[in-house]
């Protein structure tokens, strides 16, 4: 069965090293993640599932309600997202938004302007990985 045919005929089980790297690895079903709420986008919740953004790379799991979503902004980190449920559109610098539904991709390199948010009835949840440590600039 394919990555996608997993996400959809059954529960989601994270991958987890609880916000630090565990050398024998972790795995955590969902319903068991630890979300905190985000200090710049209120709606927005997210768990650190791997690495240390503050030194280095890692990767995130977010959560968000329907209409919900980060404004622009940029990253230096190369910036990686996959919708694990729900509907995200997202939009890049002068390009049209995209509406990535489960299983959808979008990379975002250093540096680029970019925004998202939810249009699931239900709400969203997304992976997010960062290549180094996690930065974040706001545009108006």
């Amino acid at each position: 069965m394919t990555l996608l045919g997993r996400l959809a005929a059954g529960p989601i089980l994270l991958m987890s090293t609880s916000g630090g790297l565990h050398t024998s690895g972790a795995a955590k079903p969902l319903p068991e993640v630890h979300f905190l709420q985000d200090s710049d986008v209120k709606c927005l919740s997210y768990a650190v599932e791997a690495g240390n953004p503050d030194t280095g790379p890692s990767t995130h799991i977010l959560k968000f309600p329907k209409g919900c979503g980060y404004p622009w902004h940029y990253h230096t980190a190369e910036e990686q997202l996959m919708v694990v449920q729900g509907t995200v559109s997202v939009q890049m610098d002068k390009s049209a938004a995209e509406l990535l539904a489960t299983g959808g991709f979008a990379f975002m390199p250093s540096k680029v302007p970019h925004r998202f948010s939810c249009v699931s009835e239900h709400g969203c949840f997304a992976f997010v990985h960062f290549d180094r440590a996690y930065d974040i600039f706001w545009m108006k």
